[in-house]
């Protein structure tokens, strides 16, 4: 990674049309081709990390928007990351351990907890930067209830909070808001 690429911190609220439109591409791209409208919408109305190359092109990009998850007995306000991605040509440069480590900054700062779900590509970045696999049951609260989201188990990742905020204890269920497309 060059000294050229500057890392911008913005809401969804400020950024423009035209900026989302960019990110959806750089996403897509990130992705090849394999983002789905419901997976660009999971990335807005909260915080994105944008690193940006000189000229102003987006190069990554990673969100954190705030979910519900029932653990334990109570619900706890989770920041939970999404969209990471980074250009093809750039990857393995720092890129997204720069982006990931403003959102780990933000959901230190704001959340009870981070969590996040992991492709098999990202997951070696997200467990070297100290993201442990959740060990047990992952559900949704759907319509129906409690439903538990085997395919999920393995590659939910939840990052340890800082002293001070609630321990997510192993042994009990994380039961995540619902919402349309991809649960998590």
């Amino acid at each position: 990674m060059t000294t050229s690429h500057v890392l911008r911190t913005v809401h969804t609220a400020d950024l423009t049309p035209a900026e989302l439109i960019t990110l959806r591409a750089l996403l897509d791209d990130a992705f090849d081709g394999d983002f789905a409208d419901e997976d660009f919408e999971h990335c807005l109305g909260g915080l994105h990390a944008i690193a940006y190359e000189e000229g102003g092109r987006p190069v990554a990009h990673g969100a954190v928007v705030m979910r519900r998850v029932r653990h334990a007995g109570r619900w706890l306000r989770v920041g939970y990351v999404e969209g990471v991605g980074v250009r093809a040509g750039l990857r393995r440069a720092g890129l997204g351990g720069r982006v990931m480590a403003e959102l780990e900054r933000v959901v230190a700062q704001a959340y009870d907890a981070g969590m996040l779900s992991a492709s098999d590509e990202g997951a070696a970045l997200y467990a070297a930067r100290g993201w442990q696999v959740w060990p047990g049951r992952v559900c949704v609260l759907g319509t129906e209830g409690v439903v538990r989201l085997p395919e999920e188990e393995g590659s939910t990742f939840v990052l340890p909070g800082p002293a001070g905020q609630p321990d997510v204890e192993q042994d009990a269920d994380l039961v995540f808001d619902w919402r349309d497309g991809d649960v998590l």
